[in-house]
């Protein structure tokens, strides 16, 4: 019987997302279904792959629905992932469908921001390369920036950030970035939180080892939005918060919600629950019944902001 090498050892592990040996490799236990851009026939909506960063290996996918006139402008949607920080691509098949869907039903432009993964690169680094992502597409705003699509189609008097569970978590953190330290050009008029992550009651070891520098569940502004000295200066004038019934992450979203009710932030924060599902069963079930009622109100929200 042949011995294991002792690299073989799991010193961490954290299903369903990863385990890590000795030797410092780390093995994921899900890896989602990849991707290509292109034209959907169903919808319309062209896709196509853009480098954000080559220096930190950076990249989006920008969605455009059917154009109607040369000159027409649309609202641009920023997204970032799901995935706890450390499973997932911005290029995978979930996201694909959703913001297709998302994109011909609004009547919207999107872009959907890759992040580098935990525990490779540790966190707070998937929230500075999503700050780094909304600064690229901030670039833009004076038509010079180096992507055509966004030059030519995005209006930015209208522009929304979105995101599921730790994407929900990025989009609040960038929105707070935007105000404390100004996005020249970005009219930021919305954001999605949808079924968010800000951390569990009890203790959380995964994101202990993703986030070593991390205060902790109370003090952590990442995981504790109320702890954020710098939370009046979100910088969105209405936020959407979704939440599912049977999420353990639930109650997190609700106190997200009454948190940014209470807070001296100037916006208005509005609430929607679907009852009977689990955590972000829109992308990993699309076919629920449950689904359209929840894609309609993200729609209205986008339409009227």
């Amino acid at each position: 019987m042949q011995m294991e090498s002792i690299d073989d050892e799991v010193t961490h592990n954290f299903p369903p997302f990863f385990k890590v040996y000795k030797n410092g490799t780390v093995k994921r236990y899900v890896n989602m279904e990849p991707s290509l851009p292109g034209l959907d026939p169903d919808t319309g909506v062209q896709s196509k792959d853009v480098m954000v960063s080559s220096d930190k290996g950076l990249k989006a996918r920008i969605f455009l629905p059917m154009i109607d006139g040369p000159d027409q402008k649309l609202p641009l949607l920023v997204h970032y992932h799901g995935g706890g920080f450390c499973l997932g691509s911005a290029l995978d098949l979930p996201f694909k469908r959703f913001l297709t869907s998302l994109v011909a039903e609004a009547n919207i432009m999107a872009i959907t921001i890759d992040y580098r993964l935990a525990p490779e690169h540790l966190l707070p680094t998937a929230h500075l390369d999503s700050w780094t992502g909304l600064q690229w597409v901030a670039s833009h705003s004076n038509g010079q920036g180096p992507e055509p699509w966004i030059n030519e189609r995005a209006d930015f008097g209208r522009v929304l950030l979105a995101g599921e569970s730790a994407g929900a978590n990025i989009a609040h953190y960038v929105a707070v970035q935007a105000g404390v330290n100004g996005l020249a050009g970005l009219n930021i008029t919305g954001t999605l939180i949808v079924h968010p992550y800000f951390g569990r009651q009890e203790p959380d070891k995964l994101y202990e080892y993703m986030c070593p520098t991390s205060s902790g569940f109370e003090k952590d502004p990442i995981l504790n939005p109320a702890a954020d000295p710098n939370l009046k200066s979100l910088k969105s004038s209405r936020i959407f918060v979704c939440v599912a019934e049977k999420d353990s992450l639930r109650n997190r979203g609700v106190y997200y919600y009454e948190t940014m009710k209470k807070s001296e932030w100037q916006g208005n924060v509005e609430f929607y629950e679907t009852l009977g599902e689990d955590h972000c069963f829109h992308m990993f079930t699309p076919h629920s019944e449950n689904v359209g009622p929840l894609m309609k109100k993200l729609v209205d929200f986008i339409k009227t902001v």
